[in-house]
């Protein structure tokens, strides 16, 4: 049995954003479960020494036309959210939190989250709004709450985090197959030829 495909993302990144919108069912596809990972870009900027895309000039304002552009030619709604970037620490461990329980609401909690950040332009940061949005998908929600700071859920992100860029994580979304690097949403035509037939 093929291995899982590993999909490294940031909730705060829109090109994560439009990558998802489609993933479920480019792996479905081809019958590839996906194991999707939680990360945090700020640990792999100072890493890498890179600044935040939108703060560069000249390619930050190229950067905020792109990212709608691109929704429209995937035709996934988008709106660039008024906070932008975010922190999500908080939204990385709640996914994390129902990943660890095997919650079989934790792919609708992550497609409901991002959604909400770039859509409806909430604080999914805030343990209030994840609080509901927890609540629409039938989650405890106090659970869900309280996992964020919980030690060991806190750990088990820096342990991710810390993974991804001892793997060569630098951005999102980052996804491997068959332990093959692919960064960026405009390479999942290359993710498919790779699942339809194999190393190129």
């Amino acid at each position: 049995m093929s291995q899982p495909i590993e999909f490294f993302f940031d909730f705060s990144s829109p090109y994560s954003y439009i990558a998802l919108q489609s993933f479920d069912a480019l792996a479905s596809k081809y019958q590839r479960a996906v194991d999707y990972r939680p990360m945090l870009l700020g640990a792999a900027f100072k890493v890498s020494g890179q600044a935040i895309l939108v703060d560069i000039p000249l390619k930050g304002t190229y950067a905020k036309h792109d990212f709608a552009r691109s929704a429209r030619f995937h035709g996934v709604p988008f709106r660039l959210p008024s906070r932008f970037p975010i922190n999500t620490v908080n939204t990385a461990r709640a996914l994390l939190w129902l990943q660890s329980t095997g919650s079989a609401k934790a792919n609708p909690f992550m497609h409901r989250a991002i959604r909400a950040y770039f859509i409806e332009d909430r604080n999914i940061n805030d343990l209030a709004v994840l609080g509901e949005i927890a609540s629409e998908l039938g989650i405890d929600a106090p659970a869900l709450q309280a996992a964020t700071q919980d030690p060991a859920i806190k750990d088990k992100l820096k342990t991710q985090v810390d993974e991804a860029i001892a793997r060569g994580v630098f951005g999102a979304p980052y996804i491997f197959v068959d332990g093959e690097p692919f960064w960026g949403h405009d390479r999942l035509p290359q993710v498919e030829r790779w699942l339809a037939s194999g190393p190129f």
